[in-house]
């Protein structure tokens, strides 16, 4: 199996151009992060049409000696490869008493970045889900708008079963949300090396209704929607038509692909899935 992406993904097409031009509301963003730019920036339309590299605090500075041994390999599996062995070493994945835990009697340690994959693939709104939307929280500042039902009231059982699922997913974990953040650091660096010069992804997403809160504008078949933090989008229209009665098409900057199943074989069901953060975008419906 290789890794490598399908070079028929993105369709070139440029963006539509909407009258309306809504921005990130203030309910779905926070004032900080720990990105080269703002939420209200990184969240936005504008964003989406016009996309640069999105760096995590201090990540690629810290890792330095990955990316060096990653840029002597051409071969996609080679490197994926090279990661996994870089994130077990680093982490001390396979020897958890190195990095402070009491030992094998004390699972939480081996909630690792994989587990996190892992559960997002069965279920976006299981336990590893929240520990991956509140990530994008803290890192990019772009607020969970859904899980296992609307947060917008924070005051909500729902807002507090889904911070409580988030710190369970946390707690006496080893360093895990360094972990996701080379993780997305990485999958960044490959989607440069296998799409260079290429700023999006025409991918599709199928759903059965979308919520007045969720659409800011409309003009025939083109939505601008404001997406959860974090949503599952694929590179099929056929797999995506599984998932809904109608059909969505974004065209998603790289910038915004947290991860996507062909950089982790077997990690992922299928071969087509990317999981994308969220904000404004603009999108197609297609039925």
């Amino acid at each position: 199996m290789t890794n490598a992406i399908p070079c028929g993904v993105d369709d070139n097409r440029h963006l539509a151009l909407s009258p309306a031009h809504p921005s990130l509301p203030k309910t779905a963003r926070l004032p900080i992060n720990h990105c080269n730019l703002p939420a209200l920036i990184l969240g936005s339309l504008i964003f989406q049409r016009y996309p640069v590299p999105l760096l995590l605090d201090g990540v690629a500075e810290l890792h330095t000696r990955l990316f060096a041994l990653l840029d002597k390999l051409d071969d996609p599996e080679r490197r994926t490869q090279q990661f996994m062995d870089y994130m077990t070493v680093y982490f001390r994945l396979q020897t958890l008493q190195d990095s402070g835990s009491p030992g094998r009697r004390y699972l939480r340690g081996r909630a690792d970045y994989l587990r996190m994959v892992r559960g997002w693939a069965f279920d976006p709104d299981c336990r590893e889900g929240a520990v991956l939307k509140g990530w994008v929280e803290s890192r990019f500042g772009l607020l969970t708008l859904y899980h296992r039902g609307s947060l917008r009231d924070r005051s909500s059982e729902t807002y507090l079963r889904y911070l409580e699922a988030r710190s369970k997913g946390l707690y006496s974990t080893n360093s895990l949300e360094a972990q996701l953040d080379l993780l997305y650091t990485y999958c960044q660096y490959e989607l440069r090396r296998q799409l260079p010069n290429r700023p999006h992804l025409s991918l599709y997403r199928g759903f059965n209704k979308l919520g007045d809160e969720e659409v800011l504008a409309q003009n025939g078949r083109w939505r601008i929607v404001l997406l959860n933090n974090l949503s599952s989008f694929t590179s099929s229209w056929e797999r995506a038509d599984e998932f809904g009665d109608h059909l969505l098409r974004a065209q998603v900057p790289l910038a915004k692909i947290f991860f996507y199943n062909r950089m982790l074989p077997g990690m992922l069901k299928g071969e087509d899935e990317y999981v994308v953060i969220g904000g404004v975008y603009e999108v197609e419906r297609l039925s």
